[in-house]
């Protein structure tokens, strides 16, 4: 497929005439070929448009229909070939196997939620028949079922250019709840964006869908983000990315007559608390695996260990020399975009300066620009509660351990956290009590509490939650990976005395979609 660098409004390709965008191979610097520009309010205005036209229409599409749709995407990223996978390279920096590992999780989340639209459970159908002859009250027929928000704007995400970007888990998520969507493309890799969005716009037009079910508009600055978050039509926001991105978002959205809900994935350093016999008996086998975790995608995942919590002691001390090896030896690696390298080199500029920080270690520095160079800090709990510059996230492969004086110092750390995506036990069996006792603490502070294991890698099933409290994300109810993630844009209808003929197919008497039901409180199958 030859790129062609325009906006994809509908199922129109689209030249404009904004400002430049082009992708930056970040391991060389190379600007790549073809040039986009930028969209402007008129790009926006017309996405708008057809997809509030599309919205009715599409929200009532059979299951099987939006299911094969779903399907129909992921079949025309994998017939593109390894063109999309040299193109990702190219503009992330990101190695072969990674990025043809994203595809695949991209493409298996995609069929994910068609297997979860068909089955219909996300259409949460209960049905209380009327009761004319219950006395005192007689009561009157009531059925519910979800419906779609509406058009949803998503934000493609600078660190997953397959799997939370254009066709990512917002996006799936919100086509399978019925939503129209307007993508937001990511200006670092505008051409993997432009591959993708040609395989789903072709996907519409194959499914015979109304074209207003999809488009893609290029931005370089915040101008066309404002302008979807701010229009009337747009009814919900996906977003990855900074915290000070998506606060404000939020404030946009909330700013308008009729606030919408943005669903932001943003800031978690992921907190692992290293217990006391896990420390004692495994200390530098430990060590060795934070730093594999640590290094993974030169950090840039949002579930990365920026801090490591222990108490002082020999295991603690033998973690620090393990993990102190593994990163000396640690290679330089390029990061997605010389703005992510940039700021990750303030960050740990800001961190080596900090008086209550002491440098443990550094990797190897790297050649060619924007390469990430892996780094360790320690500081004591006191001076790490006291101080909330020790508390940032830094972006990237450098993480801060917190050296804590007694079981004490532990729990103040835990009761201090921010928000998180993740937080991990490393504990062995006579921990069990202490675990215990941290663990009403951790769950009200992340969405997925790990014992012995490494948050970097997450699951795309059923019961992953990806969220959390703020800062992690915007709405701690929520989960952007997973199934759970289409109830981000549904909401509940109640329809009271509606005659058969105008009952939607979901709450008619013979339940002709063969979904199950709550039906007078007893589940049906």
């Amino acid at each position: 497929m030859t790129l062609e660098g325009k906006q994809l409004i509908g199922s129109q390709a689209i030249l404009t005439q904004g400002s430049v965008i082009q992708g930056i191979d970040p391991s060389s610097g190379e600007r790549l070929e073809p040039i986009y520009y930028a969209g402007s309010k008129a790009e926006v205005e017309r996405a708008c448009e057809l997809a509030e036209k599309a919205s009715n229409l599409y929200s009532e599409t059979d299951l099987d229909t939006r299911a094969t749709f779903l399907e129909a995407i992921a079949e025309n990223i994998e017939s593109i070939g390894d063109s999309l996978i040299e193109r990702a390279m190219r503009e992330s920096g990101l190695p072969r196997a990674r990025l043809e590992g994203e595809r695949g999780r991209t493409c298996n989340q995609l069929r994910l939620f068609a297997n979860i639209v068909r089955a219909g459970e996300w259409l949460d159908v209960r049905i209380d028949p009327a009761l004319p002859e219950r006395q005192p009250v007689p009561r009157v027929d009531l059925r519910q079922r979800h419906i779609s928000l509406g058009p949803v704007a998503v934000f493609g995400a600078s660190n997953f250019p397959l799997a939370f970007s254009v066709a990512g888990g917002d996006t799936a998520s919100a086509l399978a709840a019925g939503c129209p969507v307007i993508v937001k493309a990511h200006s670092a890799h505008p051409g993997t964006s432009e591959l993708i969005g040609r395989a789903i716009q072709a996907s519409v037009s194959e499914c015979e869908l109304d074209e207003g079910v999809f488009s893609l508009i290029y931005d370089s600055g915040f101008d066309v983000g404002q302008a979807l978050v701010s229009d009337k039509r747009i009814k919900a926001v996906g977003f990855t990315g900074s915290r000070s991105g998506g606060t404000a978002l939020m404030r946009i959205a909330q700013d308008r007559s009729e606030p919408i809900p943005v669903y932001a994935e943003m800031s978690s350093i992921n907190p692992v608390f290293l217990l006391p016999e896990a420390l004692k008996t495994r200390g530098p086998d430990l060590g060795k695996a934070f730093v594999g975790s640590l290094n993974m995608g030169a950090g840039q995942f949002c579930t990365s260990p920026g801090i490591v919590v222990g108490i002082k002691s020999a295991g603690l001390d033998a973690f620090i020399d393990a993990a102190s090896t593994e990163i000396k030896s640690s290679g330089g690696q390029t990061m997605l975009t010389p703005g992510i390298y940039d700021a990750y080199s303030k960050g740990v500029e800001k961190l080596a300066s900090n008086n209550h920080a002491r440098h443990v270690a550094y990797g190897e520095a790297g050649e060619g620009p924007n390469q990430c160079q892996t780094g360790l800090f320690i500081a004591n709990a006191g001076d790490f509660l006291a101080d909330k510059a020790l508390q940032e996230e830094i972006f990237g492969s450098t993480s801060l351990i917190v050296e804590c004086s007694d079981l004490s110092d532990l729990k103040r750390v835990a009761e201090h956290l921010e928000g998180q995506l993740t937080v991990t036990l490393q504990m062995d069996d006579t921990d069990i009590d202490i675990s215990r006792s941290l663990l009403p603490t951790l769950e009200r502070r992340a969405g997925r509490v790990m014992v012995n294991g490494w948050p970097t890698g997450v699951e795309v099933c059923h019961a992953m939650v990806h969220g959390g409290p703020y800062p992690a994300t915007s709405d701690s109810r929520t989960t952007s990976v997973g199934s759970a993630a289409i109830h981000r844009f549904l909401r509940p209808v109640c329809y009271q005395n509606l005659p058969e003929d105008l009952l939607p197919q979901a709450l008619k008497d013979n339940n002709p979609l063969g979904v199950s039901r709550l039906m007078d409180g007893k589940r049906e199958i």
